[in-house]
């Protein structure tokens, strides 16, 4: 980065910002919103790494947070652009299944639904998790109005699936998960 690089451009102050290709947009296009909710999520994964983590789960979380940069990338270049970026392959998807296979390997069968919680480390899994759903949501509503690259939306995918067996594995493998109970009332023991 250029010793002089200003982080304030002013640049926005009308509503609009650049994407990767550099071309102008309204803030509130899809492709902010996609974006913001990966950036949503890569600081929930920050904060997971301020706890005390398996190193496998550390080395995969520090490894997602710059694949997490390339994603944005992606989403911010129209595949019609010429720029040169890093765009999601089939492989990126294909590491998360099998982070996801290794984990669930380790975890006992799930037999009910569980909630968000149990410790800070799984609750911030699930805050992530909650983040990327949005964006695959937002990503394909940008997709139906123009094409994304359909690797970034697998990835997407895969990535909320990961999260979610995350949280289970630094839930004690699973043994500290809350499973949800039906028709619990306020104040209810």
């Amino acid at each position: 980065m250029p010793s002089d690089f200003k982080i304030y451009t002013k640049g926005g102050d009308k509503g609009q910002s650049h994407l990767a290709n550099g071309e102008r947009r309204d803030k509130q296009d899809l492709h902010f919103a996609v974006c913001g909710a990966i950036d949503e999520a890569n600081a929930s994964l920050g904060l997971l790494l301020c706890e005390d983590l398996d190193e496998s789960v550390r080395e995969h979380i520090e490894g997602l947070q710059h694949q997490l940069f390339d994603l944005g990338s992606d989403i911010t270049c129209p595949l019609s652009s010429d720029r040169k970026i890093p765009r999601i392959t089939a492989d990126h998807a294909t590491h998360i299944e099998h982070a996801i296979d290794a984990f669930q390997n380790e975890l006992p069968p799930l037999e009910q639904f569980i909630i968000p919680g149990g410790n800070k480390a799984a609750a911030f899994c699930h805050q992530a998790r909650c983040q990327i759903r949005r964006a695959e949501r937002e990503a394909w509503k940008l997709h139906a109005e123009e094409a994304c690259n359909e690797h970034a939306l697998q990835f997407l995918n895969r990535l909320s699936d990961y999260l979610f067996v995350c949280a289970r594995r630094c839930n004690n493998n699973g043994q500290d998960d809350v499973y949800w109970q039906a028709n619990v009332m306020l104040g209810d023991e």
